[in-house]
């Protein structure tokens, strides 16, 4: 079973990420995590704090000489900006007298769309604070960490994945443009929002520029694409193993993203099942499924199960709920309306959050393939995707059926 954890705050001292049931024997690199780490900083629209990050990732667990070893992997990446918050952030009953930086006042007034109210209830805190260092998106860089590694497994047996941004608040691809793997991975690093269509990205920037002259944000959404997969990953037979759930809920669970499609999404409610479903063509030299399908609207999955076409994940991004232009709020120690608190914050991280969905996919796909797949080392699993492979392919065509 593949799964991670995470830890930390913000502003805290590091972000930790454990990583169980990564096979033994695979070449880890730590600079391909330091590259999807920079990946996620990037993006038009982003705030301060990506100036102050420079985000490097720390083995402290799991692999040795190069090669994981089967073990745990514990992952750390400091936090440059702990030193400015040390006289806010320390973990002691009281400051310690060498600490750094200048306290910050307790946050009593909870942002509207943000965790700060529900979780200051639920946890009984006073000082926000205490919500919104852990609800903060900061976190989602241990994400990419763990996900990188997931990555890494998947590229050994020539699985990749992309993704690029299809909206930024109502600026939008069009409805029929399909972006192609190839399209959507040739796309350069420093591509400022990562959009298919360059005339329809300067519009874009230009709707983040007015939302942020006005105090305000904005949301998207990005398509994550998946190719190379084998037939079969996923399962019909109980709810929990059917891979797009497990998707939707990865995806779901990045911060501000507020609904998933997988294919055509909810466009396939509006139209006829004739133009819904991907029709089955024969296609005798494709192997070891000797069949093709036209168009991909079901987005490479039927039954929770991969079909061999690629996965394609969308998510739906609202805007960042910190507005330097606050909405109304209620300050919670004298119950008199308030403007909400403002935190430092971007205007648009959409392009960033499509960086963690590709790691969040990365890493469930990785589960289910090393499920269906397993072995303790990434030998054992080469062995056992080969022979899979030849069964299935020895099984076309189907032996007539007598009745």
């Amino acid at each position: 079973m593949l799964r991670f954890l995470t830890a930390g705050e913000s502003h805290g001292k590091a972000l930790i990420v454990t990583i169980d049931g990564i096979p033994a024997g695979l070449q880890l690199q730590i600079q391909k995590i330091d590259a999807e780490l920079k990946r996620r900083q990037g993006g038009y629209g982003r705030g301060r704090r990506m100036a102050i990050e420079s985000d490097h990732v720390e083995v402290m667990s799991g692999v040795r000489q190069g090669q994981t070893t089967g073990a745990p992997i514990a992952l750390l990446i400091r936090n440059r900006d702990w030193v400015n918050w040390q006289q806010t952030m320390f973990v002691e009953p009281k400051m310690p007298k060498d600490a750094e930086g200048k306290a910050k006042v307790p946050v009593i007034r909870p942002r509207p769309g943000h965790a700060d109210l529900a979780g200051a209830v639920k946890y009984g805190h006073q000082d926000i604070r205490d919500v919104l260092e852990r609800a903060s998106a900061r976190e989602t860089a241990a994400r990419v960490a763990a996900g990188s590694v997931a990555r890494q497994i998947l590229e050994q047996f020539s699985i990749k994945i992309a993704s690029h941004v299809m909206t930024i608040g109502d600026v939008s691809l069009p409805e029929n443009k399909i972006v192609t793997f190839d399209e959507a991975n040739s796309m350069p690093s420093d591509s400022p929002l990562r959009c298919a269509d360059l005339k329809i990205q300067k519009k874009m920037i230009k709707a983040i520029d007015e939302a942020g002259n006005a105090g305000d944000t904005l949301g998207g959404a990005f398509e994550i694409i998946a190719t190379g997969l084998p037939v079969g990953l996923g399962s019909y037979v109980q709810w929990d193993r059917k891979l797009d759930g497990r998707l939707a809920q990865a995806v779901m669970s990045i911060h501000a993203i507020k609904a998933v499609g997988i294919g055509i999404g909810s466009e396939g409610a509006s139209r006829p099942g004739s133009k819904v479903h991907d029709e089955i063509l024969a296609a005798k030299d494709a192997k070891p499924v000797p069949v093709r399908r036209p168009t991909n609207n079901a987005g490479g999955l039927e039954g929770g199960v991969t079909n061999g076409e690629d996965i394609r994940v969308t998510g739906f991004m609202k805007p960042i709920s910190t507005l330097m232009n606050p909405l109304r709020s209620v300050d919670l120690s004298t119950l008199v309306e308030e403007p909400a608190a403002i935190e430092r914050s971007d205007v648009c991280a959409v392009p960033a959050a499509a960086v963690v969905a590709e790691a969040m996919v990365a890493f469930v796909i990785a589960g289910d393939f090393l499920e269906k797949f397993g072995g303790d080392s990434m030998e054992e699993i080469s062995g056992h995707l080969a022979s899979t492979k030849t069964v299935v392919g020895r099984k076309f065509p189907y032996p007539k059926i007598n009745t």
